[in-house]
């Protein structure tokens, strides 16, 4: 597959889905869609390099471009929580990512299908993502947690870390067997079934389906799941080209490939090789990841993988995490913390992340960051919102979900533009030192 050639920056969601076709109404396909499903609509192009690695650029889809770098909002049950659609267009976001698995369970891919996809389904008219499922029916399932966390820094053992608990997931060399969260029904997932339910979502851009392991799973064990996750990958791919050719009607949807291996370098570039050879439209990185190595471990897989196309590092957004990432060659990223943690009362600002709740902020008529451009800081005070908070009004989460992914995504849109500008390390050096220098 060729890069995107003269491909350009939109100005957001809503100028990419004008050029896309915006869905008229749940169901309905994309006003302009010719429905084609042509592999050519989907593409990559690098406008600027910097020479650690990264890069700035355009991810073209059949739903818009999204313009690299770029953070993705996690829209788990086909939602950003607590914030509509066109919220999510306004704050600056130009794709959402959604949960294979959880939208498998309920309400169903089959039901999101005949809505039209996942984009007509939500209402939202921009780029669309899935995840493979793989992450959740292990993690759900053996009370694993996400990457950088310190939970996993130790060195317990796979038995350790499962005892006192029934394994919810079980895998073997053809997919993985788990019960439900919801109601504890049995499921299987294989490489096929992952991509059958990715294309009855619709997304623009799945993932092959991959095992999860952790920082404290063996080495031995590290390279059983490697190997599963390449032979998956194989099978993943054939499965997309088949579903491609019986779903005609439907627009192209780029299939990821997962690179895995831990901490490990001759497994992350292996991974990175075994599947950079495989034709793939781009590539996600995965797994357990130590936040110490993060630059280290991105620049490995980097490395290895072909420049032309675009790569999702799965679960960040930190700002020091982001720039590190960005540096070292990442091009996309996903992660629920800023919608979580806003629920919570946390809220992030240019001088860190703080909690709403303080004592100090209940006369406090400021915005949450008076530099901050989004609608909440436009309109609301620390005042109100943590008055929303104390009494336990609904609007609390969408005004502070609003302004932290606003945060995020605007501050890699500035990071993308500091790459163009040749000012990274500038903008690096002013926005961490300002943002943890209450850490010091």
């Amino acid at each position: 597959m060729r890069p995107a050639a003269g491909a350009s920056a939109p100005t957001g969601p809503a100028a990419a889905s004008q050029q896309a076709g915006a869905a008229s109404a749940p169901g309905a396909a994309p006003t302009g869609d010719t429905g084609v499903n042509d592999r050519s609509r989907f593409g990559f192009a690098v406008e600027a390099r910097m020479e650690s690695g990264g890069r700035a650029g355009v991810i073209r889809t059949p739903h818009g471009d999204i313009p690299t770098p770029a953070f993705v909002p996690v829209g788990t049950k086909a939602t950003v929580k607590a914030v509509k659609p066109d919220d999510v267009a306004a704050l600056g976001a130009h794709a959402v990512l959604a949960n294979a698995y959880h939208l498998y369970l309920q309400p169903g891919p089959d039901l999101i299908d005949e809505a039209g996809g996942l984009g007509a389904f939500m209402g939202w008219p921009g780029p669309t993502f899935t995840d493979s499922g793989g992450f959740q029916v292990m993690s759900l399932g053996s009370g694993f947690k996400k990457v950088l966390s310190e939970e996993f820094s130790g060195a317990r053992s796979d038995q350790a870390v499962a005892a006192g608990k029934e394994r919810m997931a079980n895998v073997d060399d053809d997919g993985v067997t788990f019960k439900s969260h919801l109601d504890g029904s049995r499921h299987r997932f294989t490489a096929e079934v992952s991509m059958q339910v990715q294309h009855q979502l619709g997304a623009d851009i799945i993932f092959a389906f991959d095992e999860l392991t952790t920082l404290v799973n063996t080495r031995g064990y590290q390279e059983e799941a490697l190997e599963r996750t390449r032979l998956w990958a194989q099978r993943c791919i054939v499965e997309h080209e088949r579903l491609t050719a019986a779903r005609s009607h439907r627009p192209y949807q780029a299939l990821f490939g997962v690179i895995q291996g831990a901490q490990y370098e001759d497994l992350r570039r292996k991974a990175a090789r075994d599947l950079g050879a495989m034709d793939f439209d781009g590539f996600g990185i995965g797994g357990a990841l130590e936040k110490d190595r993060l630059g280290t471990i991105v620049g490995w897989v980097s490395e290895e993988l072909p420049e032309a196309k675009p790569r999702h590092l799965l679960g960040i957004s930190e700002p020091d995490d982001l720039f590190t990432a960005i540096a070292a060659g990442a091009d996309t990223f996903d992660c629920v913390s800023p919608s979580r943690v806003a629920r919570n009362a946390a809220v992030y600002s240019r001088d860190g992340r703080y909690n709403l709740t303080g004592a100090k902020y209940r006369r406090d008529f400021s915005p949450l960051d008076p530099e901050c451009t989004c609608s909440t800081c436009a309109t609301f005070s620390r005042a109100y919102l943590r008055h929303l908070y104390k009494a336990k009004e609904m609007l609390f989460s969408t005004l502070v979900t609003i302004h932290n992914e606003h945060f995020i995504v605007d501050l890699v849109a500035r990071i993308r533009q500091a790459i163009i500008d040749g000012r990274f390390h500038e903008l690096e050096a002013e926005v961490l030192g300002r943002y943890y220098a209450n850490r010091r």
